[in-house]
């Protein structure tokens, strides 16, 4: 006969002893309940009382009849509590992209009521911009001509000694046409920015004309506010 192994041993010694605890659930005083659990060695135990170090363990709670009437989760681990912590994070940020989203295309419908408005405000938007890059480009016209006359007279000089006010001068236009350059640069970015924009924003109410159109085709009621069109305008 081959030797009983301990782990063997201990699952018998387990299920003898829920055998007497069974058989002595008649004696007056009877335990009204029993946990059973495993341990970090995979053997199966059964007690009256989960030992301290065992309670964050998964157990069955059994009856008299050894039936089995509660089941008891183990505790999560430091693990599970990080990727459940950081799961409730992520539905929080996606909530509050899904609020922020919301929020944008109300204030969209509540300020166009079609689209020709949402070109009359880009139009305004970029005259506005063209009209400093004009202003910006005629300065920069005649800090050019400045320039071009000055070094005219310091070519002149035939070598004299070139007046300071006038290398003073011609260093002042310099930085200034650097200035004026980059300004040039920065309000076409704006340009190209402001076009991106409005062209976004006419995607999204006609999207969001689209999606009410359909939900009053498919006959489902919608809380976001109704899209006046041109023709009831």
């Amino acid at each position: 006969m081959s030797t009983m192994t301990n782990r063997d041993r201990a699952t018998y010694l387990g299920i003898v002893f829920l055998g007497l605890w069974l058989a002595s659930v008649a004696l007056p005083g009877a335990a009204a309940g029993m946990y059973k659990w495993t341990d970090d060695k995979g053997v199966v135990h059964y007690s009256d009382q989960m030992p301290p170090e065992e309670v964050n363990k998964g157990t069955v709670l059994l009856d008299r009849q050894g039936r089995q009437v509660k089941k008891i989760e183990p505790a999560p681990t430091a693990a599970e509590l990080k990727a459940k912590a950081d799961e409730e994070e992520l539905q929080k940020a996606s909530a509050r992209i899904r609020e922020a989203k919301a929020r944008k295309d109300l204030a969209l419908l509540h300020s166009y009521s079609n689209e020709q408005e949402i070109d009359i405000a880009r139009n305004r938007a970029i005259s506005a911009i063209e009209g400093q890059i004009k202003s910006a480009d005629t300065y920069s016209a005649d800090l050019t001509r400045r320039k071009q006359e000055i070094e005219k007279q310091m070519a002149a000089s035939a070598g004299k000694p070139v007046p300071f006010a006038l290398e003073n001068e011609v260093s002042t236009l310099t930085e200034e046409l650097g200035r004026q350059t980059r300004l040039i640069a920065q309000k076409k970015d704006e340009l190209a920015t402001i076009n991106a924009r409005y062209d976004a924003d006419k995607q999204r109410w006609r999207d969001i004309r689209d999606e009410q159109v359909k939900a009053v085709t498919d006959g489902r009621a919608t809380s976001a506010p109704r899209v006046p069109t041109a023709a009831t305008k």
